[in-house]
Order: structure tokens, then C-alpha cells, then sequence
């Protein structure tokens, strides 16, 4: 007689000792043997699609959590990715979609996401360093990437699984997603040339971070291309605090009254932006442009004259999971690595 997925069929089922539903459990109800119910489990290519999903479905549906020392001593790994970021980043950007997108991107497979956070006043090693020497993940995600990280220069020492959401100058040996910032530079200042803008104001991302020397690299080779002249904020980045942004650009505009356009890389900045800009007494998209990236529409909400391109971070966590996890399963093979080119046409 064959078992259908019936209540009772649950009851009988077997269970530990301590009456939790385990990988006996999962393989009495599907009529699987043990070792399938794992491999799907742990997401083996040789196991179907099919078999996986139902698989995972009884999992879910009996309420069978893996025993994650049991299966540390089996396998040696944790089946856990971390995310280490810093808590001074800005959650109006794209942090906390950035977050969601890699949790979605670890969904129906065994690994679990932790974020591991470093503060202001903390060297940003120390997270890595403790993950690594603890094995407390199986992989590290991290973002704010500079040129030669040393956070990545030590991953790759100790060999272990890692991808970054951003390029290192050696970005040709690991695993990556980045955003062309060079070519949202590039782009900004072509589309406000092609308005008629000669004074462009940038307001980049703080200068020890790769994205940001890209950014500055496009806007200013286009610069030089279109004829028109650019200025790199000294005093105030795209990250700096709102208040701060406002009172730094009205300073600004009260001191070069001829900046008819302003490049800005956060959704943050941009809003102190169009601040400082109407305190001065001036109109967003009449005497001054602003224009700016964001991972959510929502600057059109609060001014429809702000220039906009999209950064798809859902994308960006998504790769970024999928690649940690080929680095742990799969050392050997060559990294993944994605970039986002920007379109041509801004909203």
C-alpha cells in the first residue's frame, strides 16, 4: 500500500528522539531513500528540480530543521553566508534591498544568511578576520570595495570562499557584481551636455571606494569630450549625513552661482540636493539639473524634474549568492562575475 501525505502518515512517520521530524521523516513520507532526501536537500546537481521542490515542500510542511552541528561534523560546513556591512551605510539606498535580494537569492537552497555588521570606529578587518578564524560562514559577501582591499587580498590568501558587491584591482581573480559607475558617470554628463549645462557640480561617493573613482573617471573623460566643466565635491560625499549635504551644496551654489547641474551617486544626497538647491531659490530641471542613480523609483515621487537612472540591486543580490555559493561548491571553476551597464535613456 502506498503512503499518501495524509496526517496520519505524518504521525507515523519517524521521528528522533526527541520527537522533531528528521531526515527518516522526510524519506518515509516521499518514499525516498535517506540519502536522496539529503542530497536535494543540500541542492545536489544530480537531483532533479522536481524531486527538490517536493523535497523541500515536505520539509517545510512537517517543520524539519537541519541540525546544524550534525551537519557541521558531516560536511565541515555551516551553511551560512555571511553579509558583512558597515552601520553607517545608507538604508535609503540600496542597503536594505541589497540585504533582501541575497536573502531571496539563498532561498531553497541549505545556506542561511547572517549579516554581520562593523561600526564607524572599527577596523573593517576585524569581521572578516573573526569569520574566517571562527569558520562561523561558509562564504563572505561584502560591499563599499575599495581598489586594493585588503579585506579581499586576505580572502584570497586564506583561500576562502568570498564575492564582492563591487571591483578590486584584482577583480579578474574572484567573484564579483558591480555596477558601471564609470558609465552612470559618463551618461550623466552627456544627457545634462545634451540640456545645455556648461557648470556640472559632482557630488561622488567617498574616494577610497572603487565606485567611486569610476564614477569620477566617467564624468570626467566626458567632460573633457562634451566641453563643459566639472567639479568634484571637497568637503561632502554622496554618503555624508542629508544635513550636512544641504548645508555643503548651499555654500556651494552661494559661491559659484553659475553651477547649472548637479551629479549625485545616492538617493539620499539627491534629496539634499533639490534642498539646497530650492533654499537657494532656484527650480530642480529650470536654472539647476539634478541627476542621480537610485535602487527604488522614488525621487520622481518627490520632485518629477530629478534626472534618474535605476541600479537593479535585486539583480545584484541575487548574483552575489549565487556566486558564494559556487565559490564554496566549487573553488576550481572560474569565478562569477556580473556587471550592470546603465541605459542610455534616463527616466
Amino acid at each position: 500500500m502506498s503512503h499518501s501525505k495524509s496526517q496520519p502518515d505524518l504521525a507515523m512517520a519517524n521521528l528522533s528522539a526527541d520527537g522533531k521530524p528528521t531526515l527518516k521523516t522526510i524519506a518515509r513520507i516521499s518514499g525516498l531513500a535517506v540519502p536522496t532526501v539529503s542530497r536535494a536537500l543540500n541542492d545536489a546537481p544530480d537531483i532533479g528540480n522536481d524531486t527538490k521542490k517536493l523535497i523541500r515542500k515536505i520539509a517545510n510542511d512537517i517543520g524539519y530543521v537541519p541540525n546544524r552541528a550534525g551537519v557541521r561534523l558531516r560536511t565541515g560546513r555551516t551553511n551560512v553566508i555571511s553579509l558583512v556591512m558597515s552601520t553607517e551605510h545608507d538604508l535609503m539606498s540600496h542597503t536594505a534591498r541589497l540585504i533582501a535580494s541575497v536573502a531571496s537569492g539563498l532561498r531553497d537552497t541549505p545556506f542561511h544568511l547572517i549579516v554581520t555588521p562593523f561600526f564607524p570606529d572599527q577596523d573593517p578587518m576585524e569581521p572578516v578576520r573573526y569569520i574566517v578564524e571562527t569558520g562561523s560562514a561558509d562564504a563572505i559577501i561584502m560591499n563599499q570595495i575599495q581598489p586594493n582591499d585588503p579585506r579581499v587580498a586576505y580572502l584570497m590568501e586564506r583561500k576562502f570562499p568570498f564575492a564582492t558587491h563591487g571591483r578590486t584591482n584584482w577583480s579578474e581573480t574572484h567573484s564579483y557584481y558591480d555596477y558601471d559607475n564609470k558609465a552612470f558617470g559618463s551618461l550623466a554628463i552627456k544627457q545634462l551636455a545634451a540640456r545645455g549645462r556648461k557648470e556640472i557640480f559632482v557630488i561622488a561617493p567617498p574616494q577610497e571606494h572603487s565606485y567611486a573613482q569610476h564614477m569620477i573617471a566617467g564624468v570626467q573623460e566626458t567632460a573633457l569630450q562634451h566641453g563643459v566643466n566639472v567639479s568634484i565635491a571637497d568637503g561632502a560625499t554622496s554618503d555624508s549625513p542629508s544635513a550636512d549635504v544641504v548645508a555643503f551644496l548651499r555654500r556651494v551654489l552661494e559661491e559659484n552661482p553659475k553651477i547649472d547641474a548637479v551629479v549625485t551617486a545616492s538617493t539620499s544626497s539627491a534629496m539634499a540636493a533639490v534642498a539646497a538647491i530650492e533654499q537657494h531659490g532656484a527650480e530642480v530641471g529650470q536654472e539647476i539639473d539634478v541627476f542621480a542613480k537610485e535602487a527604488m523609483p522614488f525621487l520622481k515621487l518627490f520632485r518629477a524634474d530629478i534626472l534618474t537612472v535605476s541600479e537593479q540591486v535585486n539583480t545584484a543580490g541575487d548574483f552575489l549568492a549565487k556566486a558564494a555559493i559556487q565559490a564554496i561548491r566549487n573553488p576550481d571553476m572560474a569565478p562569477m562575475q556580473g556587471l550592470e551597464v546603465p541605459s542610455d535613456e534616463s527616466d
